[in-house]
């Protein structure tokens, strides 16, 4: 199975983020403009949470709050899970499901360097899975 480096090759590594003290609203924004779900929130060249549509859909939305005078430090989530470039997939797939989220920082030592989302994990997993399957048939075919 392919490590996380191996995966952001060929993804990309791009990383969309903001500020603490940017509006929500404004961060909608940018992951609709993007077609993304989540956001990592820097402060300065440190990542301090990450926010996503889930996280807008629980504080903001349920609690009765607004998009415009709420900031994304208010709803961040920050107790953050990372992985490293060298993690397999089948690692993260385990964190992913385990730890019941959909989004995977990649640290290289203190450095952000990729964000995984659960759906680039499973489109990975189904290669790899065909992948087996043409290396079996070729097996059982010769």
């Amino acid at each position: 199975m392919k490590t996380v480096r191996q995966v952001l090759e060929t993804k990309g590594s791009t990383v969309y983020s903001v500020a603490p003290e940017s509006l929500v609203y404004d961060a909608l924004l940018l992951m609709a403009e993007h077609h993304i779900g989540a956001l990592v929130v820097m402060q300065r060249d440190k990542m301090v949470g990450i926010f996503s549509e889930r996280d807008y859909a629980r504080e903001v939305v349920i609690k009765g709050k607004t998009s415009k005078t709420t900031t994304v430090g208010d709803i961040m989530s920050v107790q953050l899970i990372t992985v490293s470039p060298d993690d397999t997939v089948e690692h993260c797939m385990n964190l992913m499901s385990g730890k019941r989220i959909r989004h995977l920082p990649v640290l290289e030592g203190e450095k952000l360097v990729g964000l995984l989302s659960i759906g680039d994990l499973v489109k990975e997993t189904i290669a790899y899975q065909e992948f087996l399957i043409k290396q079996l048939e070729s097996y059982i075919q010769s």
